[in-house]
C-alpha cells in the first residue's frame, strides 16, 4: 500500500467523498438555514459557537470568519463553559452549537443551560433528531454519509461540513451587510490582502525622491539626478507639469547612438509620452498598469501637476506583488 499509486487513489478517494458530502449539503439547506441568518443579522448582540473536540477548532476557524467579515462573533469551548465560560454569553447573544453527534455529555449539559438564559440557539449538527437537534431553536443539518477516514471513526467529512455551513452563514451575512471591499480592508490592515485595498499611490511615492529636470537640462545632469535618486527615471517638466520621462533605458540607447552627448539636453532623449498615475489611485491600479505595459516605474500626478514617481520595489516591499 505505499506505492505512489496506491497513495495517490486514497487521497483522489479521499478528496471524491468529500466533495460528494459538501455537494449534498445544498440538499440539505432549508427555511431553518435562512431564519438562522436573519436572527444573526438583526440581533443587537454576538455570535457565540461553541462546540468539543475538533468540533470547537472549527468552530474557532467560523469565529475568524465571521469576524473579519462584519459579523462579531466570539469562541467558547462547551468543556469550559460548563466550568465557569458560560459568563460570556450576553443576553442578546445568539449561540451557535456544533456538534456532529449533537449528543455528547458536554452538549447535553451545556444546551439546557443555554435555554435557561433564554439566548437563541442554532445547531449545526449531523443528527437532527439528536438531542442538540430537539433542543434547538434552528438546525443547519450538516450531515455526512460517511467519514473519509477507513474505519469511518475520524473526523473529517463530518468537520469539512460544518466548515461549508460556517462559510454559507458568513456569506449570506456578509451580503445582507453589503460588506465591500473598504469594509474588508479595515478588518485586514495588515496584511497584503488588505494592503491591496487601502494602500494608496501617494503612500508609496512619498517615501521616495523626486528626480525633476528641466527640457534644457544638459545630459551630464540628467544622469547625476538619475543616479542619485536611485529610481532611475526622471520626469522632465516644465512649469511643474510632465512633459516628458527619461529612464536608464533611455540612457543607455543615447550612448549606444552617439559618441559625444556634449551639448544634448533632456529634450533630445526624453520619451515625451510617460505613463502617469494619479497620487490618490490605489497601488494596486499602479500594480496593474506596471504590469500591462511592462515597465518599473510611474511617474505620479496631483491635480495635474508632477507629484513623484512610485517603483515596482515599493509594490513588492508591501507585498502587493
Amino acid at each position: 500500500m505505499n506505492t505512489k499509486d496506491s497513495i495517490l487513489k486514497i487521497a483522489k478517494e479521499t478528496i471524491a467523498l468529500e466533495s460528494a458530502s459538501i455537494s449534498n449539503l445544498a440538499t440539505l439547506i432549508d427555511n431553518d438555514f435562512a431564519e438562522a441568518v436573519q436572527l444573526i443579522y438583526k440581533s443587537k448582540g454576538r455570535v457565540i459557537i461553541t462546540g468539543i473536540g475538533k468540533s470547537a477548532i472549527i468552530a474557532t476557524k467560523i469565529v475568524a470568519t465571521l469576524n473579519s467579515t462584519g459579523t462579531p462573533a466570539v469562541f467558547m469551548h462547551a468543556a469550559d463553559a460548563i466550568h465557569g465560560d458560560l459568563g460570556l454569553i450576553l443576553e442578546d447573544d445568539v449561540v451557535i452549537c456544533i456538534s456532529k453527534s449533537g449528543n455528547t455529555p458536554e452538549i447535553k449539559v451545556l444546551v439546557p443551560l443555554i435555554k435557561n438564559a433564554k439566548n437563541k440557539m442554532i445547531a449545526i449538527t449531523g443528527n437532527k433528531d439528536s438531542f442538540l437537534g430537539t433542543q434547538a431553536d434552528y438546525v443547519l443539518n450538516a450531515y455526512v454519509a460517511k467519514e473519509a477516514c477507513p474505519n469511518n471513526l475520524a473526523p473529517t467529512t463530518s468537520t469539512t461540513a460544518q466548515l461549508v455551513i460556517g462559510d454559507a452563514l458568513a456569506v449570506c451575512l456578509l451580503e445582507i451587510r453589503g460588506f465591500s471591499s473598504k469594509d474588508f480592508a479595515k478588518y485586514h490592515p495588515g496584511g497584503a490582502l488588505g494592503k491591496k485595498l487601502y494602500l494608496r499611490v501617494q503612500d508609496l511615492s512619498s517615501v521616495n525622491n523626486k528626480p525633476q529636470v528641466q527640457l534644457d537640462t544638459d545630459v551630464k545632469k540628467v544622469i547625476i539626478e538619475i543616479s542619485e535618486s536611485l529610481l532611475g527615471v526622471t520626469a522632465v517638466t516644465e512649469n511643474n507639469k510632465i512633459v516628458g520621462i527619461i529612464t536608464d533605458g533611455d540612457l543607455r540607447r543615447m550612448l549606444t547612438k552617439v559618441d559625444d552627448f556634449t551639448g544634448l539636453t533632456a529634450k533630445d532623449i526624453m520619451g515625451s509620452n510617460p505613463k502617469t498615475i494619479n497620487e490618490e489611485a490605489m497601488a494596486v491600479d499602479a500594480m496593474e498598469l506596471m504590469e500591462t505595459n511592462g515597465i518599473s516605474q510611474l511617474l505620479v500626478e496631483n491635480n495635474g501637476e508632477y507629484a513623484g514617481v512610485i517603483h515596482i520595489h515599493n509594490l513588492i516591499k508591501e507585498g502587493i506583488i
